[in-house]
Protein backbone atom coordinates (compact mmCIF):
# COMPACT_ATOMS: atom_id res chain seq x y z
CA UNK A 1 0.00 0.00 0.00
CA UNK A 2 3.04 2.49 0.81
CA UNK A 3 5.31 0.54 -0.75
CA UNK A 4 6.23 3.18 -3.65
CA UNK A 5 5.31 6.17 -1.57
CA UNK A 6 7.25 9.10 -0.21
CA UNK A 7 6.15 10.34 3.04
CA UNK A 8 6.74 13.96 4.04
CA UNK A 9 6.71 15.57 7.73
CA UNK A 10 6.68 19.69 8.19
CA UNK A 11 7.29 19.93 11.94
CA UNK A 12 9.73 17.13 13.53
CA UNK A 13 8.19 17.60 17.18
CA UNK A 14 7.35 14.58 19.55
CA UNK A 15 3.91 13.66 17.48
CA UNK A 16 5.95 13.48 14.20
CA UNK A 17 8.59 11.40 15.91
CA UNK A 18 6.23 9.15 17.57
CA UNK A 19 4.57 8.42 13.74
CA UNK A 20 7.65 8.11 12.45
CA UNK A 21 9.00 5.31 14.82
CA UNK A 22 5.47 3.82 14.41
CA UNK A 23 5.67 3.41 10.80
CA UNK A 24 9.34 2.27 10.77
CA UNK A 25 8.48 -0.53 12.90
CA UNK A 26 5.81 -1.75 11.51
CA UNK A 27 8.01 -1.78 8.01
CA UNK A 28 5.71 0.14 6.13
CA UNK A 29 8.37 2.08 4.04
CA UNK A 30 12.17 2.40 4.31
CA UNK A 31 13.83 5.60 6.45
CA UNK A 32 14.76 6.49 2.57
CA UNK A 33 10.98 7.18 1.93
CA UNK A 34 10.72 9.72 4.51
CA UNK A 35 11.64 13.31 4.45
CA UNK A 36 11.51 15.49 7.44
CA UNK A 37 11.33 19.34 7.28
CA UNK A 38 12.18 21.63 10.51
CA UNK A 39 13.35 25.24 10.99
CA UNK A 40 15.75 23.57 13.84
CA UNK A 41 18.91 21.86 12.39
CA UNK A 42 19.51 20.00 15.56
CA UNK A 43 15.78 18.68 15.78
CA UNK A 44 16.89 17.65 12.33
CA UNK A 45 20.13 16.04 13.05
CA UNK A 46 18.51 14.05 15.51
CA UNK A 47 15.32 12.60 13.40
CA UNK A 48 18.85 11.64 11.12
CA UNK A 49 20.63 9.66 13.89
CA UNK A 50 17.51 7.96 15.73
CA UNK A 51 15.95 7.03 11.97
CA UNK A 52 18.16 7.34 9.30
CA UNK A 53 15.70 9.41 7.52
CA UNK A 54 16.37 12.14 4.81
CA UNK A 55 16.07 15.69 6.44
CA UNK A 56 15.99 19.29 5.17
CA UNK A 57 15.59 22.67 5.84
CA UNK A 58 13.46 23.15 2.82
CA UNK A 59 9.74 23.50 2.99
CA UNK A 60 9.97 22.97 -1.19
CA UNK A 61 11.71 20.22 -1.10
CA UNK A 62 9.58 18.28 0.96
CA UNK A 63 6.50 19.26 -0.46
CA UNK A 64 8.23 18.41 -4.03
CA UNK A 65 8.97 14.36 -2.85
CA UNK A 66 6.09 13.69 -0.83
CA UNK A 67 2.93 11.64 -2.13
CA UNK A 68 1.72 12.39 1.42
CA UNK A 69 2.81 15.24 3.31
CA UNK A 70 1.77 15.38 7.17
CA UNK A 71 1.75 18.53 8.91
CA UNK A 72 2.84 17.90 12.24
CA UNK A 73 3.24 21.71 13.45
CA UNK A 74 1.74 23.39 16.30
CA UNK A 75 -2.05 25.04 15.65
CA UNK A 76 -0.19 28.93 15.89
CA UNK A 77 2.09 28.37 12.65
CA UNK A 78 -0.51 26.55 10.58
CA UNK A 79 -2.10 29.48 8.26
CA UNK A 80 1.83 30.59 7.58
CA UNK A 81 2.69 26.48 6.53
CA UNK A 82 -0.43 26.32 4.69
CA UNK A 83 0.78 29.76 2.92
CA UNK A 84 4.15 28.51 2.17
CA UNK A 85 2.73 25.06 0.86
CA UNK A 86 -0.12 26.27 -1.12
CA UNK A 87 1.41 26.67 -4.47
CA UNK A 88 3.78 23.61 -4.41
CA UNK A 89 1.38 21.16 -3.94
CA UNK A 90 0.70 18.70 -6.74
CA UNK A 91 -3.39 17.91 -6.34
CA UNK A 92 -2.25 14.59 -5.70
CA UNK A 93 -0.46 14.79 -2.41
CA UNK A 94 -2.52 13.12 0.04
CA UNK A 95 -2.29 16.12 3.03
CA UNK A 96 -2.63 15.03 6.76
CA UNK A 97 -3.07 17.46 9.29
CA UNK A 98 -2.53 16.81 12.83
CA UNK A 99 -3.23 20.66 13.78
CA UNK A 100 -5.59 20.48 17.15
CA UNK A 101 -8.81 22.61 16.50
CA UNK A 102 -7.61 23.33 12.65
CA UNK A 103 -10.96 22.37 10.37
CA UNK A 104 -10.87 20.49 7.06
CA UNK A 105 -13.07 23.93 6.19
CA UNK A 106 -9.90 26.34 6.82
CA UNK A 107 -7.34 23.82 5.32
CA UNK A 108 -9.35 23.28 2.32
CA UNK A 109 -10.01 26.98 2.08
CA UNK A 110 -5.89 27.53 1.71
CA UNK A 111 -5.32 24.06 -0.14
CA UNK A 112 -7.82 24.19 -3.03
CA UNK A 113 -9.07 21.02 -4.17
CA UNK A 114 -6.56 18.96 -2.40
CA UNK A 115 -7.16 15.33 -0.74
CA UNK A 116 -6.87 16.31 2.91
CA UNK A 117 -7.43 14.20 6.34
CA UNK A 118 -7.66 15.70 9.32
CA UNK A 119 -7.20 13.54 12.37
CA UNK A 120 -6.84 13.99 16.13
CA UNK A 121 -4.05 11.66 18.47
CA UNK A 122 -3.40 11.26 21.42
CA UNK A 123 0.11 11.27 23.60
CA UNK A 124 0.10 7.69 23.92
CA UNK A 125 1.09 7.14 20.40
CA UNK A 126 4.57 8.29 21.52
CA UNK A 127 4.22 4.36 23.04
CA UNK A 128 2.65 2.44 20.22
CA UNK A 129 -0.87 3.07 22.14
CA UNK A 130 -2.39 6.05 20.51
CA UNK A 131 -6.05 6.56 19.64
CA UNK A 132 -6.21 8.49 16.22
CA UNK A 133 -9.62 9.93 14.77
CA UNK A 134 -9.69 10.69 11.37
CA UNK A 135 -12.18 12.77 9.26
CA UNK A 136 -11.65 12.95 5.36
CA UNK A 137 -11.90 15.92 3.55
CA UNK A 138 -14.13 16.54 0.68
CA UNK A 139 -11.46 15.49 -2.27
CA UNK A 140 -9.89 12.48 0.38
CA UNK A 141 -11.65 9.34 -1.33
CA UNK A 142 -11.85 5.88 0.41
CA UNK A 143 -8.39 4.72 -0.40
CA UNK A 144 -6.87 7.95 0.70
CA UNK A 145 -8.71 7.40 3.99
CA UNK A 146 -7.46 3.08 4.43
CA UNK A 147 -3.61 4.51 3.84
CA UNK A 148 -4.20 7.52 6.74
CA UNK A 149 -5.94 4.09 8.74
CA UNK A 150 -2.73 2.20 8.40
CA UNK A 151 -0.29 4.78 9.23
CA UNK A 152 -1.44 5.52 12.62
CA UNK A 153 -2.63 1.62 13.18
CA UNK A 154 1.09 1.51 13.26
CA UNK A 155 1.23 3.62 16.31
CA UNK A 156 -2.58 2.23 18.43
CA UNK A 157 -6.03 2.51 17.54
CA UNK A 158 -7.42 4.59 14.56
CA UNK A 159 -11.47 5.05 13.33
CA UNK A 160 -12.28 7.70 10.83
CA UNK A 161 -15.16 9.72 11.67
CA UNK A 162 -17.29 12.47 10.64
CA UNK A 163 -15.71 15.96 11.50
CA UNK A 164 -18.52 17.25 13.70
CA UNK A 165 -17.52 14.54 15.91
CA UNK A 166 -14.12 15.91 16.30
CA UNK A 167 -14.73 18.22 19.30
CA UNK A 168 -16.22 14.85 21.16
CA UNK A 169 -13.35 13.40 20.28
CA UNK A 170 -11.14 16.24 21.72
CA UNK A 171 -13.20 16.31 25.00
CA UNK A 172 -12.50 12.04 25.34
CA UNK A 173 -9.67 10.49 23.66
CA UNK A 174 -7.33 13.46 23.05
CA UNK A 175 -7.93 14.85 26.57
CA UNK A 176 -8.15 11.28 28.27
CA UNK A 177 -4.80 10.88 29.26
CA UNK A 178 -4.90 13.71 31.68
CA UNK A 179 -7.85 12.57 33.22
CA UNK A 180 -5.98 8.70 33.32
CA UNK A 181 -2.93 10.11 34.79
CA UNK A 182 -4.96 11.82 37.60
CA UNK A 183 -6.48 8.41 38.40
CA UNK A 184 -3.13 6.69 38.58
CA UNK A 185 -1.69 9.26 40.64
CA UNK A 186 -4.69 9.23 42.81
CA UNK A 187 -4.53 5.84 43.14
CA UNK A 188 -0.44 5.38 43.71
CA UNK A 189 -1.85 8.06 46.38
CA UNK A 190 -3.79 5.53 48.12
CA UNK A 191 -1.32 2.31 47.68
CA UNK A 192 1.26 5.24 50.11
CA UNK A 193 -1.99 5.28 52.35
CA UNK A 194 -2.62 2.02 53.20
CA UNK A 195 1.20 1.05 53.69
CA UNK A 196 2.86 0.42 50.12
CA UNK A 197 6.17 1.87 48.93
CA UNK A 198 5.47 5.00 46.53
CA UNK A 199 7.32 2.77 43.59
CA UNK A 200 5.32 -0.67 44.27
CA UNK A 201 2.05 1.78 44.23
CA UNK A 202 2.34 3.34 40.92
CA UNK A 203 4.02 0.23 39.22
CA UNK A 204 0.39 -1.34 40.46
CA UNK A 205 -2.16 1.40 39.80
CA UNK A 206 -0.20 1.77 36.10
CA UNK A 207 -0.32 -1.89 35.17
CA UNK A 208 -3.90 -2.27 36.92
CA UNK A 209 -4.88 0.28 34.68
CA UNK A 210 -3.79 -1.19 31.64
CA UNK A 211 -4.28 -4.59 32.18
CA UNK A 212 -8.19 -3.52 32.90
CA UNK A 213 -8.28 -1.91 29.32
CA UNK A 214 -6.48 -4.02 27.70
CA UNK A 215 -9.63 -6.83 29.10
CA UNK A 216 -12.33 -4.36 27.50
CA UNK A 217 -10.62 -4.48 24.20
CA UNK A 218 -9.61 -8.05 24.04
CA UNK A 219 -12.65 -9.31 25.32
CA UNK A 220 -15.17 -7.42 23.78
CA UNK A 221 -17.34 -7.73 27.07
CA UNK A 222 -19.16 -4.73 28.53
CA UNK A 223 -17.16 -3.20 31.28
CA UNK A 224 -20.35 -3.30 33.31
CA UNK A 225 -19.72 -7.55 32.71
CA UNK A 226 -16.30 -6.92 33.35
CA UNK A 227 -16.63 -5.29 36.60
CA UNK A 228 -19.56 -8.20 38.05
CA UNK A 229 -17.04 -11.29 37.63
CA UNK A 230 -14.62 -8.94 40.17
CA UNK A 231 -17.12 -8.13 42.52
CA UNK A 232 -18.02 -11.45 44.69
CA UNK A 233 -20.95 -11.36 46.90
CA UNK A 234 -20.14 -9.03 50.61
CA UNK A 235 -16.37 -8.50 48.92
CA UNK A 236 -13.77 -6.15 49.13
CA UNK A 237 -14.01 -4.51 45.33
CA UNK A 238 -17.98 -3.93 45.78
CA UNK A 239 -16.85 -2.36 48.92
CA UNK A 240 -14.37 -0.16 47.16
CA UNK A 241 -17.08 0.75 44.54
CA UNK A 242 -19.84 1.47 46.52
CA UNK A 243 -17.49 4.46 48.21
CA UNK A 244 -16.66 5.44 44.41
CA UNK A 245 -20.48 6.05 43.55
CA UNK A 246 -21.27 7.13 46.62
CA UNK A 247 -18.69 10.36 45.91
CA UNK A 248 -19.66 10.87 42.79
CA UNK A 249 -16.79 9.73 40.58
CA UNK A 250 -18.85 8.54 37.44
CA UNK A 251 -20.37 11.56 37.23
CA UNK A 252 -17.51 13.40 37.76
CA UNK A 253 -15.70 11.54 34.70
CA UNK A 254 -18.58 12.30 32.48
CA UNK A 255 -18.79 16.12 33.28
CA UNK A 256 -14.62 16.70 32.85
CA UNK A 257 -15.67 15.02 29.16
CA UNK A 258 -18.18 17.26 28.70
CA UNK A 259 -16.19 20.26 29.82
CA UNK A 260 -13.12 19.38 27.54
CA UNK A 261 -15.58 18.68 24.35
CA UNK A 262 -17.39 22.53 25.22
CA UNK A 263 -13.38 23.72 25.88
CA UNK A 264 -12.76 22.68 22.41
CA UNK A 265 -15.84 24.18 21.12
CA UNK A 266 -14.82 27.22 22.63
CA UNK A 267 -11.55 27.02 20.92
CA UNK A 268 -12.87 25.94 17.58
CA UNK A 269 -14.85 29.12 17.18
CA UNK A 270 -12.13 31.51 18.21
CA UNK A 271 -9.89 29.83 15.89
CA UNK A 272 -12.78 30.41 12.77
CA UNK A 273 -13.01 34.60 14.23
Amino acid sequence: MLKNKKIGFIGSGAMAEALIDGILKANLVTPSQIIVNDISQNRLDHMTGKFGVLTTLSIKDTVKAADILFLTVKPQIINGVLDAIAPLLSPTTLVVSIAAGITIGILESKLVRIPIVRVMPNTPVAVGEGMSVLALGHYAGEENGELVLTIFSSVGRAIIMDENAMDAVTGLSGSGPGYVFVLIDALTDAGVRVGLSRQNSLVMAAQTLLGAAKMVLETGEHPAKLRDMVTSPGGTAIAGIHVLEQKGVRAALIDAVQAATKRSQEMGKKSHG
